[in-house]
């Protein structure tokens, strides 16, 4: 799976595809972050959430996990168009099922629109890797899509995910094929979620977990 392809195109693909949809999802919850002062961004991909998370917390110190060098270098554009300290974010450029972060460091973790890149077998091995990194109390912002449960929400959100899976597989060779729902992993990894914001009819939400301070 690789989209440094897709890298010098992905703002405005996103923007055709889903307008500021996906972008109102990353930052609901951004708010809940100002307190956190090691963040762990994982997917991270052109730095948008990462700007706004440097501007709105003065104080956090980034790390950012992404796979694609060509991703990471739209982002360092990113933080220089917008005069926003480098010095602040330390990149790596690895794949996450690989990477081992430290253990129990960081106090924000952040997946949006990453973990539905994964089949179960990935998540499951995934999720508790990233959940390790974290310390109690730490809270963990997702992003995703979603499949509504009935009705022609449902309809609709099947045949939108089933174009856009194929897109990528074809353009990134990505693994998956349908979304899952890391829901019962973070549950295990000992997360809670604190409130989940649905957009678009169901198609997408942004969800706030915390882990428990034991």
């Amino acid at each position: 799976m690789s989209f440094d392809r897709l890298a010098p195109h992905y703002h405005w693909l996103e923007l055709a595809f889903a307008g500021g949809l996906m972008h109102r999802c990353r930052t609901a919850f951004l708010p809940r972050t100002r307190a956190a002062r090691h963040a762990l961004l994982v997917g991270e991909g052109t730095g948008r959430f990462l700007a706004e998370l440097l501007r709105a917390n003065p104080h956090v110190r980034v790390t950012c996990v992404e796979h694609s060098p060509a991703m990471i270098e739209q982002a360092r554009r990113r933080l220089h168009t917008e005069n926003l300290d480098p010095a602040r974010v330390e990149f790596h450029a690895a794949n996450a099922l690989d990477w081992s972060p430290p253990a129990g460091h960081y106090d924000l973790l952040v997946t949006n629109f990453f973990l539905d890149c994964f089949r179960p077998a990935q998540l499951q091995n995934l999720v508790p890797r990233l959940a390790r990194a974290t310390a109690p109390g730490a809270l963990w912002l997702l992003a995703d899509f979603r499949v509504p449960p009935r009705g022609w929400r449902r309809l609709r959100a099947i045949v939108i995910l089933a174009a856009l899976y194929a897109g990528f597989k074809i353009t990134t060779s990505l693994s998956a094929s349908r979304l899952t729902p890391p829901d019962p992993w973070l549950a295990q990894a000992g997360f809670s979620l604190v409130e989940r914001r649905l957009a678009s009819f169901g198609l997408a939400h942004s969800d706030l977990w915390q882990r428990t301070l034991s």
